[in-house]
């Protein structure tokens, strides 16, 4: 007992005298360490009797926490002493230039169908995901196009399995899905952005993978009017409020009637210039009244309910509004060439 004692005063006289971390780490390995002055004595614990066990148990916990105590505080003064000649002593020159560190932005694909999802949303539209790896009957049977239709050859299909699973070639998979789910009870409004897949050349306008935006609008007495008023909101969106949108006659399976959709010409006003090929006009996207035997295959009864359909490239979108020469450019992780496009977007 009188050895716990002496321990502590010994303590206490040597922690005066400690002036650095090293000397503070070294007397608490010295004193507290499991082969130090302190935890050494837990194994005469056991030599003892039991009424032994329980005074000197106490009194070597209480040693423990004393000398812990001291150390601790011996410690955290030093650090103090050791923080506060650091503040007095050194300087940091505010003045001068920060480094300069760049930093990625957005891409221009996202940019793009964000700024489309920001305005149909705004328009009551949903924003509807769907799987990548499809079945022949959502991405073809549904929409009209049975098998041995030419069209599946047009599309160079990725198929996966037996021609039964495939990459999707189309969202438009996504809005049968849709359809089906609302069992021809509910109008719909949406738009299904994401990939596409099918088989072509990579060069510079022309990728196996690229975006689709498309959109689907079910309800009843819907006209092309209604489609074109969508229409223009889009690409006023995009291209500014002075864009202007026309329709042509032409032929999809899941659209009847179909048109293909023209905008005027941004750049040089419909005057003709080297972006609409001296037309005055760009073509930007295809459309429809929904066919009468897409919405009888999705569970709609046509003579109740109508709807239209439309679909955006992104990529297209994308070259044309930041005169973008080569698709390629889209997946550059180049951010010298980023940075343009994001000055682009400031101007």
């Amino acid at each position: 007992m009188d050895n716990l004692e002496n321990i502590l005063s010994e303590l206490e006289i040597k922690i005066a005298d400690v002036k650095n971390i090293n000397e503070i780490n070294s007397l608490k390995n010295e004193y507290l360490g499991k082969k130090g002055k302190i935890g050494s004595l837990s194994s005469i614990i056991k030599t003892l009797s039991v009424d032994e066990k329980k005074e000197f148990g106490k009194k070597l916990n209480d040693l423990k926490m004393k000398a812990t105590v001291l150390i601790t505080e011996k410690e955290n003064k030093i650090n103090e002493e050791i923080l506060n000649n650091k503040l007095k002593n050194e300087s940091i020159d505010i003045t001068l230039p920060a480094t300069k560190i760049n930093i990625g932005v957005p891409n221009i694909l996202e940019r793009i169908i964000e700024e489309i999802e920001e305005l149909l949303i705004s328009m009551g539209y949903d924003v509807v995901d769907g799987p990548e790896i499809e079945e022949d009957k959502y991405n073809f049977e549904l929409l009209n196009i049975p098998k041995g239709h030419p069209a599946r050859d047009a599309q160079d299909t990725f198929y996966i399995k037996d021609e039964e699973i495939l990459l999707r070639s189309q969202t438009s998979p996504v809005q049968a899905r849709v359809m089906l789910e609302n069992e021809g009870k509910n109008p719909i409004r949406m738009i299904c952005p994401g990939k596409t897949y099918r088989r072509d050349d990579d060069d510079a306008t022309h990728s196996h993978q690229f975006m689709q935006i498309e959109g689907l609008l079910v309800d009843k007495d819907i006209s092309l009017s209604d489609l074109k008023g969508t229409i223009d909101e889009i690409v006023k969106k995009l291209f500014g409020k002075d864009c202007i949108t026309r329709f042509r006659p032409s032929y999809y399976q899941f659209t009847e009637p179909s048109v293909e959709v023209d905008i005027s010409c941004f750049k040089c006003k419909g005057e003709g210039c080297n972006i609409c090929k001296n037309t005055g006009w760009i073509t930007v996207a295809g459309a429809g009244i929904v066919h009468p035997n897409v919405l009888k295959n999705c569970g709609y009864d046509p003579k109740i309910w109508s709807g239209f359909a439309f679909g955006f490239g992104a990529e297209r979108l994308a070259m044309l509004k930041y005169g973008i020469n080569d698709i390629r450019t889209f997946y550059t992780t180049d951010l010298r060439e980023l940075e343009r496009f994001a000055r682009k977007d400031s101007e």
